[in-house]
């Protein structure tokens, strides 16, 4: 990213690219005197240090993964050479060890946003295609996006956002409109309704095949009747949780109170109240009582599809966020297609969130620590708070509170970052 700028000059006015050393200029004249590619740095540490294929490759590896100690160790036969390596080093060839320093710098630089030639050659037709697909079918896009991430639920909360802010409207599931992935609705996209916990592929394919065939569902009493072979009471539930069921006459309350009855035992759902021969006779009605509040249409929401969709607890306090944190819980996470994290290991950052599952850990002194999670816009950061921290802010760690934490980031390779606060 740093070498952008120097990038387009190059490319816009070829007679002010400079090269540190003569050697470079084969090597980086066709990308304007600026390192964009793995071979690139291969072939520096080969025709400037005198390393083999094999020796470059190894140091163009420990670049992209950032083994620091490695780095080190390189830069010094990078410069002065190692004779037990037959490596014979910028002096040696005539290149002076200031410069060589600046150029072994520009090349850890680089690696960390490395990639080779041709992969990077496929990443920008692949940008170009999604580019012009998101830019004039964003709907569609991003319904698939969506769909391609559906098992990544701090990726589909990331997505959210990005809808969110392309003024893209986001609806619930629902039995009559949605399929099995992220579809178009209108100028919304709706809710996959194979993303809905406990409920099957199978179920879901039933579902959509019945309405399919023969008609959409006219009320709730319908859709159970249509479907009693496939679904069960914990289907109807988290439907009811999710707003898949909203379609239908009444709210997520009276669902939800129709589809139970009282017993003596307590209560008890239709399906354990109704005999097998009449539940197709079994018609619930749906009572006289007021929608459930917002907090807890969020948290069903959030126990049926893992995130939340009609709002967020946090949403009043976006814009609080945005002007005070540094990183987001997507920067913590391990980014496959990257093959790191976006958050550095040992980068002081200020996140900010509600605290959830908080549990105490005693060190062998005996003294307390805290291990929680802070839950922000899209998605989780695990945190840790040492005994001396533990001690300064416990009044402030605890369960649903909203706070903003700073601390280092700490990151393992192919892991989830954490926070020590």
């Amino acid at each position: 990213m740093d070498f952008i700028p120097q990038y387009i000059k190059g490319k816009n006015t070829t007679g002010d690219i400079s090269y540190p050393c003569e050697e470079l200029r084969p090597i980086l004249g066709a990308t304007y005197g600026c390192i964009v590619y793995q071979e690139q740095v291969m072939q520096i540490v080969r025709d400037l240090a005198g390393y083999t294929m094999g020796q470059a490759d190894n140091i163009r590896r420990a670049m992209s993964k950032k083994k620091q100690y490695v780095i080190d160790e390189e830069r010094t036969n990078f410069v002065n050479g190692n004779e037990a390596q037959n490596i014979a080093g910028c002096i040696n060839n005539g290149i002076d060890a200031k410069v060589a320093d600046g150029i072994y710098d520009s090349m850890v630089n680089f690696a960390k946003y490395a990639f080779n030639k041709s992969h990077a050659a496929c990443y920008a037709v692949v940008a170009y295609q999604t580019a012009w697909l998101k830019y004039y079918y964003p709907l569609e896009f991003m319904a698939a996006l969506m769909t391609s991430v559906i098992e990544n639920g701090s990726k589909v909360s990331e997505y959210i956002l990005v809808c969110k802010n392309m003024g893209i409207k986001l609806l619930p599931p629902d039995v009559n409109e949605g399929d099995e992935a992220f579809s178009v609705s209108g100028d919304s996209i709706r809710y996959a309704l194979s993303a809905v916990k406990s409920v099957g592929r199978a179920v879901i394919d039933d579902i959509v095949r019945e309405r399919e065939e023969n008609g959409k569902f006219r009320d709730i009493n319908d859709f159970i009747k249509r479907n009693i072979d496939v679904i069960n009471k914990r289907t109807v539930e988290n439907f009811i949780k999710c707003g898949a069921l909203d379609c239908f006459e009444g709210n997520r309350h009276q669902h939800m109170t129709s589809e139970k009855k009282s017993g003596i035992e307590g209560q008890m759902s239709l399906f354990d109240i109704v005999d097998e021969d009449n539940k197709d006779q079994f018609e619930a009605s749906l009572p006289n009582v007021a929608e459930f509040d917002k907090e807890m249409l969020l948290e069903f929401e959030k126990e049926t599809l893992g995130i939340y969709i009609s709002g967020h607890p946090l949403d009043e306090y976006e814009q609080l966020l945005r002007k005070n944190i540094t990183r987001m819980s997507v920067d913590f996470m391990y980014q496959e297609d990257e093959g790191q994290t976006r958050v550095t290991d040992g980068e002081l950052v200020t996140v900010g969130g509600i605290i959830t599952d908080k549990r105490l850990v005693y060190t062998k002194k005996g003294e307390a620590m805290a291990r929680f999670v802070i839950e922000d816009l899209t998605g989780i950061i695990k945190a840790i708070a040492f005994p001396s921290v533990y001690r300064k802010f416990n009044e402030l760690i605890k369960d649903d509170s909203k706070v903003f934490v700073k601390g280092r980031a700490q990151v393992q390779e192919q892991k989830d970052g954490e926070l020590i606060v």
